[in-house]
């Protein structure tokens, strides 16, 4: 969802984050920027996203989201957060649980 990015604003250099998401099928995208990467980026971000979609996908993919995985264990499995499980909840989509180790 998120990585990050230095550039240039008002001639300071400065580090953003950014949020994407890309729909599976249309490919369509949606990209946000914010000075950190915060549970309330996360969350600002998500809103966002569907708002700019028309809607909430049934299932989303995530890459080691530092700001909504809690912990990693060996092989593939995880652990979301629990405020990151309620924004899953309220908007009802699946999380695809795969964690890589690197």
């Amino acid at each position: 969802m998120g990585c990050e990015r230095r550039l240039q604003l008002n001639g300071v250099m400065q580090t953003i984050k950014v949020a994407h998401f890309r729909m599976t099928f249309s490919r369509q995208m949606f990209v946000v920027a914010y000075p950190r990467e915060t549970q309330e980026m996360v969350f600002d971000a998500h809103n966002r996203a569907f708002d700019f979609f028309g809607g909430v996908p049934e299932r989303m993919v995530y890459d080691n989201l530092k700001a909504v995985v809690e912990a990693i264990f060996t092989g593939k499995d995880g652990l979301f957060n629990r405020r990151f499980m309620v924004l899953t909840n309220h908007y009802l989509f699946v999380v695809r649980k795969e964690f890589s180790t690197y």
